[in-house]
């Protein structure tokens, strides 16, 4: 049979790996420059754990892990034979992937309060999965880079969270649009429109407007049971595109009003520190997770249509489910995938990241194989990133290998090369070679 890979999975080669260590250590020395010092946690954790923390929605794309031997043995037997797969699920399984890293990281706060100081600022680069329809910049297994603060409910953290957000994709050079909102404005049209009840209803349905349209968003509340004439009003709400026209809508609902309060607070630190990219308030952001109570961001890059590459907001008491209540925290991730995709597509990638050795040593014959063998034990030894051919091939053989490698030069080695002490390099690129001794050779390569 054929080997394949799950759909939604990907392999990498070298040099896509080495494109990806880029952005990596980018996003790294970012957070690191602000302050946040590195946690990681398991692959898998409790479904207990997960489950109830993202939505209906997200729920359906937990991946489940079937408990250990004979699973069927202690299944519930009702359900296995009415086909009902949801009370099924408890009884087989009570493991999942994480499907992010925020939900794992309230379960670490929670468990290691005694071991941090808060407020606690954390990075965290590891792989998520989702059972999610692969499709262009959406996969089911890919990197999530975060960066949170827990223990304070300082709006000063989403000014500096902006700030990072600009800082990585000025750097990666990707023009992007930060766009901003607040849960609380949010909740304050399901307020101002007499319909609190449905407020996860009408989220869950604006979180799609990008995709499908008023109208669609219009008829997939009503569907949801929400009356059509407060849809309507919701929608007509979606055209306001700033803060002071939004406080009249707001006049009887004191949660939107505060929320309104929050982004002024957020923009009394932001504008201290002007960015590079666009900020804009984007009244539709809705965010589809349960857990963000505040300031809400999404990131997308303005010169390719792939979606957000990056998100976050603040969750009043997520730790709050694991028994430790009160602390606010306030994070971002960036969308690693996609933020790969789009740096290929718009050919941003800096060149020389593709290198992995400096110099390919090239032998004649077996006596200088040999001769070579201790050149490149030299060579290493002064921190250059030097191979050799494993045998005295063909010499076009060798150099169409140093070619496929794209190393940017060669060192020939023969018998004039180890009588003289000056071996021949040349430049890959230019066609140029020159003799060079052992220093010189160090001296060129550093």
């Amino acid at each position: 049979m054929k080997p394949s890979i799950p759909k939604g999975t990907r392999d990498f080669l070298p040099e896509q790996v080495n494109k990806r260590n880029y952005i990596f250590s980018v996003i790294k020395k970012t957070f690191q420059l602000h302050g946040y010092v590195p946690i990681e946690t398991p692959v898998m954790e409790k479904l207990s754990t997960l489950t109830g923390k993202y939505g209906e929605e997200g729920d359906k794309l937990l991946f489940k892990i079937l408990n250990n031997g004979d699973f069927l043995s202690k299944a519930n037997k009702e359900a296995l034979e009415a086909g009902n797969s949801s009370k099924l699920v408890s009884s087989i399984a009570d493991r999942g992937l994480r499907y992010d890293l925020t939900v794992p990281f309230a379960r670490f706060v929670t468990m290691h309060q005694n071991d941090i100081s808060f407020p606690f600022k954390r990075y965290q680069m590891q792989q998520v999965w989702r059972a999610d329809r692969p499709q262009r910049g959406r996969y089911r297994e890919f990197y999530q880079c975060d960066a949170d603060v827990v223990g304070s409910d300082s709006l000063m953290y989403e000014a500096e969270l902006m700030k990072v957000f600009d800082l990585v994709f000025s750097e990666l050079n990707i023009a992007v649009t930060i766009k901003i909102n607040n849960r609380k404005i949010l909740y304050g049209i399901a307020e101002a429109f007499g319909i609190e009840d449905k407020f996860m209803s009408m989220t869950i349905a604006m979180d799609k407007l990008d995709k499908i349209g008023e109208e669609k968003v219009m008829q997939e509340m009503v569907d949801r049971e929400i009356p059509r004439e407060a849809a309507e009003k919701v929608i007509a709400t979606l055209a306001v595109d700033n803060l002071t026209d939004l406080e009249q809508v707001f006049a009887n609902s004191p949660t939107g009003l505060k929320g309104i309060e929050e982004l002024r607070i957020f923009h009394s630190y932001a504008d201290l520190s002007p960015l590079e990219n666009k900020l804009k308030f984007d009244i539709s952001l809705a965010r589809g997770l349960n857990y963000y109570t505040g300031c809400i961001f999404e990131v997308e890059a303005d010169d390719v249509k792939i979606g957000s590459i990056g998100g976050g907001g603040r969750y009043d008491d997520l730790t709050g489910v694991f028994g430790l209540k009160n602390v606010s925290g306030v994070g971002i991730s960036f969308g690693f995938a996609r933020i790969y995709d789009v740096m290929e597509e718009l050919n941003l990638f800096p060149q020389d990241i593709t290198k992995t050795i400096s110099a390919l040593i090239i032998a004649f014959d077996d006596a200088s194989h040999l001769h070579s063998y201790k050149l490149l034990t030299q060579l290493r030894s002064q921190g250059i990133n030097t191979d050799l051919y494993p045998s005295p091939s063909k010499l076009k053989k060798q150099m169409n290998y140093a070619n496929a490698l794209k190393v940017p030069y060669t060192i020939l080695v023969g018998s004039d090369e180890m009588e003289s002490g000056l071996y021949t390099i040349k430049d890959m690129v230019k066609g140029e070679q020159e003799k060079l001794s052992l220093e010189g050779i160090v001296e060129k390569l550093q």
